[in-house]
C-alpha cells in the first residue's frame, strides 16, 4: 500500500494519449444486486474521452481493491457477492459490447427521446472493450503466506526452507495463478489476467527521493498552506531524511509522508498566522520538538540563526531550479526565447519559489508580459504623439514588479509613464527629439529621470514633479 500504483497508471495512461478511469471493486455488484454496476466503468470511460466512443475502445480502466472481491477462504460454500462481481467482470475483461443508454438512467432516456424526435430513428451506441486494457490492483494481505506454503511445500526433500530465509517481497513475487485462486478468485478471472506485477514497499530513501522531486505534492500541498497565510516555508535537506524514515516506520508506504510532516508542523500551522513571523524553516529540531521549538521561535522570531538557516535553504532550492532549467535550455530557448536571460531566469526562479506557480507557466508569462510592454509602446506613441521605448534593463524592472505585486505589465507601465509624458512633449517641442529610451531608473525615480533630460534639454532643471495636477 502506497508505493504508487494509482500514480503510475495515471502517468502511463497520460503518456500514451488514452483516457482513464479508476474504479474501487468494493464499490460495485453484479448486476441484479444493489451497488454499482461493472459496465457503468465503461460508460464512464466514455465521458472521459469527451464521447469519442473510438477513443475510447482504447482507454484504460484501473479497478483498486481488487483483493477485497477475493471470496473468503474461510467460507464454506460460494460467497455469492464477491464471486458475482468477479463473474461481472469476466465479460467486459474478454470481450463485449456495452449499451451507452442505461434503461433505469433518466438522461439516458431523455437523450433517446431527442435523437428519436430529430432523426426518427432509434440509434443504438455501443463500445467494445476488446481494446480496453484492463490493470487490478490491491495489496492482497496474506497472499505472501500462500504461496510461502507452496513454495516450502515444492522444497521438502531438497534441504530448502525459503520461509525462514526469503522475506515476504520475495514471495510475493513467486506468485502464481494458483495462488490467487486459491485466495479466492474465481479461476476464470485469474485467467484473464496474464501479466501479474509486484510492486516493492517504498525503502527510505525512496521516500527521502520522493520529498526531495520538487514536484511532489506532499511538500509543496504544505508550501501552499502557509502560503495562504503569507509564510514562506523551507525544509533543510537533514530534514527530509527524518521524515523519510519516521514515514518508513509508519509501514503505509508514500502516505506516512503525509501523516509524519501534518506532526511536526500543525503546532506551526495553528500559531504562526496570528504573528508577524514570515518565514519558517523546518530543521531537525522541528521534526523531533515540534512544540519547543515553536515556543524558542515565538520567544526569538528574528533570531539570526533561523534567519541564516532560512536564507540558506532557499538559496540551494533557488540554485536547484535554476538547474533544473539550465538542463534543459535548448527547450527554453526554443519556447520562450525573450525569458531566457541570466536576470529574467533569476526573477523567474524567485517568483516559482515564493509563489508556487510553474517555471513552464512563469516563463509564459513573463514572455507574455514583454508583449504587453512593447504593445504599451505603440499605444503611447498613438495617445501622446511621443515614440518611448523601453530599454532591456527597465523590462526587467516592470517583470519584477508585475510578478511581486500581480499586477499586469501594462499597468505598471502606466503607473511609470504617468508622470513624464507631458514632459516628454516639451522635450520634444524644444529638442525635436522623436523617441525617448525609457531606463530602469525612469521606472525606479520618474522624477530624477525627468529632470535629467530637462537639464540636458534646457540646461536646468525648471521644476519637480509632484503628481499629474502639478505640470
Amino acid at each position: 500500500t502506497g508505493v504508487g500504483k494509482t500514480y503510475m497508471v495515471k502517468l502511463i495512461a497520460n503518456k500514451l494519449g488514452v483516457p482513464f478511469v479508476k474504479g474501487d471493486a468494493t464499490k460495485f455488484s453484479e448486476t441484479g444486486y444493489v451497488g454499482g454496476d461493472v459496465e457503468d466503468l465503461v460508460r464512464d470511460l466514455v465521458n472521459e474521452a469527451d464521447d469519442d466512443i473510438e477513443l475510447a475502445q482504447y482507454g484504460i480502466i484501473y479497478i483498486d481493491e481488487i483483493d477485497k472481491i477475493a471470496s473468503s477462504q474461510h467460507l464454506i460454500g460460494p460467497d455469492v457477492s464477491r464471486t458475482g462481481v468477479q463473474r461481472a467482470l469476466l465479460k467486459p475483461m474478454e470481450e463485449t459490447d456495452v449499451d451507452m443508454k442505461v434503461p433505469h438512467d433518466p438522461i439516458s432516456q431523455i437523450q433517446a427521446i431527442e435523437q428519436y424526435r430529430k432523426t426518427g430513428k432509434r440509434e443504438k451506441q455501443v463500445i467494445n472493450t476488446r481494446n480496453i486494457l484492463f490493470i487490478m490492483s490491491g495489496a492482497f494481505t496474506a497472499l505472501a503466506e500462500i504461496v510461502g506454503k507452496r513454495v516450502k511445500k515444492q522444497g521438502i526433500g531438497f534441504g530448502a526452507d525459503l520461509s525462514s530465509k526469503a522475506e515476504e517481497e520475495q514471495f510475493l513475487k513467486m506468485v502464481k495463478a494458483e495462488d490467487l485462486i486459491q485466495y479466492g478468485f474465481e479461476s476464470e478471472f485469474v485467467g484473464r489476467l496474464p501479466v501479474v506485477s509486484v510492486f516493492e514497499e517504498l525503502s527510505m530513501d525512496d521516500l527521502y527521493a520522493i520529498l526531495r522531486n520538487p514536484r511532489n505534492p506532499v511538500i509543496n500541498a504544505k508550501k501552499a498552506d502557509f502560503r495562504a497565510y503569507g509564510i514562506d516555508i523551507r525544509f533543510e535537506d537533514e530534514t527530509l531524511r527524518l521524515l523519510a524514515e519516521q514515514a518508513q516506520e509508519e509501514r503505509t508506504g508514500a502516505r506516512g509522508l503525509v501523516s509524519v510532516l501534518e506532526k511536526a508542523v500543525l503546532h506551526f500551522e495553528k500559531k504562526l498566522p496570528s504573528t508577524d513571523i514570515r518565514i519558517l524553516v523546518v530543521t531537525p529540531e522541528v521534526v523531533k520538538d515540534p512544540k519547543g521549538t515553536l515556543e524558542i521561535i515565538l520567544a526569538n522570531p528574528d533570531a539570526s540563526d533561523l534567519v541564516e538557516r532560512y536564507e540558506k535553504v532557499f538559496n540551494i532550492d533557488k540554485a536547484e531550479a535554476t538547474q533544473a532549467i539550465l538542463d534543459k535550455e535548448d527547450y527554453y530557448r526554443e519556447n520562450y526565447g525573450q525569458a531566457f536571460t541570466e536576470e529574467r531566469i533569476d526573477l523567474i526562479v524567485t517568483s516559482h519559489l515564493l509563489s508556487g506557480v510553474e517555471l513552464e507557466g512563469l516563463f509564459g508569462e513573463v514572455v507574455s508580459m514583454i508583449g504587453e510592454i512593447r504593445d504599451y509602446e505603440s499605444s503611447f506613441a498613438d495617445k501622446k504623439q511621443v515614440q518611448v521605448r523601453f530599454a532591456e534593463d527597465a523590462v526587467d524592472e516592470v517583470l519584477q514588479r508585475a510578478l511581486t505585486q500581480r499586477k499586469s505589465a501594462a499597468r505598471i507601465c502606466h503607473q511609470a509613464s504617468a508622470d513624464y509624458d507631458y514632459a516628454l512633449k516639451l522635450i520634444m517641442e524644444k529638442t525635436g527629439q522623436q523617441e525617448f529610451v525609457i531606463t530602469r531608473e525612469a521606472i525606479e525615480d520618474p522624477e530624477a529621470f525627468i529632470n535629467e533630460l530637462i537639464r540636458r534639454s534646457y540646461g536646468t532643471a525648471p521644476f519637480a514633479l509632484q503628481g499629474p495636477r502639478d505640470k
